[in-house]
């Protein structure tokens, strides 16, 4: 497991390599990549943030801020259904209607399941213009291919995964990508599952999956890895911070397996009484849920709105 610190970019949607992360000049390319963590395909991330002054741009005086305290924080959890390959595509309309639901939802976090690349960038231009003056950053993590060694395709010939796209309220002091593949995957299914992790340093962590979806077992064994030993991992790494994970669990509310399970002590879930789960440290006070309506997709999204501490 890898992370990589991106550079502060002002006005521009820069894509962030890990040059940035080592002290270099940041990398302006169009297929930026982290490898480090040797964990099945590269991740993809940037930031977009606003105008500020050049000195802050080279870090100096940039203090890493918490959440303003009793912050309405919310998250937007949305698997789009667009690889092209499934049966629940349409054409790609799944993602414009997703940035709909982003501007009227104003969330603070967006996980995204089933999603070409390019798909989590259009979408972070989306969440950035509604907090225009706040930074917005994006990561994106294939899922491995088991047949090629290689990343999952979408049918476009784009890399296929999940994603994350974070607002950072207060002073951006930088973020970090950690990710990876699960030891424990469906043998049954080309697709090998990721997960996906950010922090936004000294605010909070936002995590995303997309767990197996033809066996229960490996679901909930994916789920415990992640929850139990993936995230404190991560944490351990960083510091402690407020953390949450949105995802498509492929498992239900006292299912079977029950999604319930895999939540460890100090968080609890909000499910959309379907797959969907957002789970949150106990130390954000739930709020509120809702769905919001997708017609291009076979899952609505799935809406929490927390209140930081």
């Amino acid at each position: 497991m890898r992370s990589c610190n991106a550079a502060v970019i002002a006005s521009a949607l820069l894509l962030v390599g890990c040059a940035a992360a080592a002290g270099g000049d940041p990398v302006d390319d169009t297929s930026p990549q982290d490898c480090a963590d040797r964990e099945g395909p590269c991740v993809q991330t940037g930031a977009i943030t606003p105008s500020v002054d050049s000195k802050a741009l080279a870090g100096l005086g940039a203090v890493a801020s918490s959440l303003p305290t009793r912050y309405p924080f919310w998250v937007l959890q949305l698997n789009l259904c667009n690889s092209g390959l499934a049966g629940c595509y349409d054409g790609g309309k799944s993602v414009p209607e997703a940035a709909t639901a982003i501007q009227n939802s104003a969330p603070d976090v967006v996980t995204l399941n089933e999603i070409c690349q390019a798909d989590v960038v259009q979408l972070s231009s989306t969440l950035a213009a509604v907090y225009s003056g706040s930074t917005v950053v994006w990561a994106f993590k294939a899922a491995a291919d088991r047949r090629t060694g290689a990343p999952y395709k979408c049918k476009n010939g784009q890399d296929y995964g999940i994603g994350l796209i974070a607002h950072v309220p207060g002073t951006y002091a930088g973020h970090e990508i950690f990710s990876g593949i699960y030891a424990i995957q469906d043998t049954a299914s080309a697709e090998e599952r990721a997960w996906l992790c950010l922090r936004a340093t000294g605010s909070y962590y936002a995590c995303t999956t997309h767990l197996a979806s033809t066996s229960g077992s490996v679901a909930l064994g994916q789920c415990q890895d992640l929850m139990n030993q993936i995230i404190p991992s991560v944490r351990a790494a960083g510091g402690y911070a407020p953390t949450v994970i949105g995802g498509d669990l492929n498992m239900k509310f006292r299912g079977s397996p029950n999604a319930q399970s895999c939540v460890p002590a100090g968080y609890f879930r909000k499910g959309d009484g379907d797959v969907q789960h957002i789970m949150a440290t106990t130390d954000l006070a739930f709020s509120s849920s809702r769905t919001i309506g997708m017609a291009h997709t076979d899952h609505d999204g799935w809406f929490v709105a927390l209140t930081a501490p």
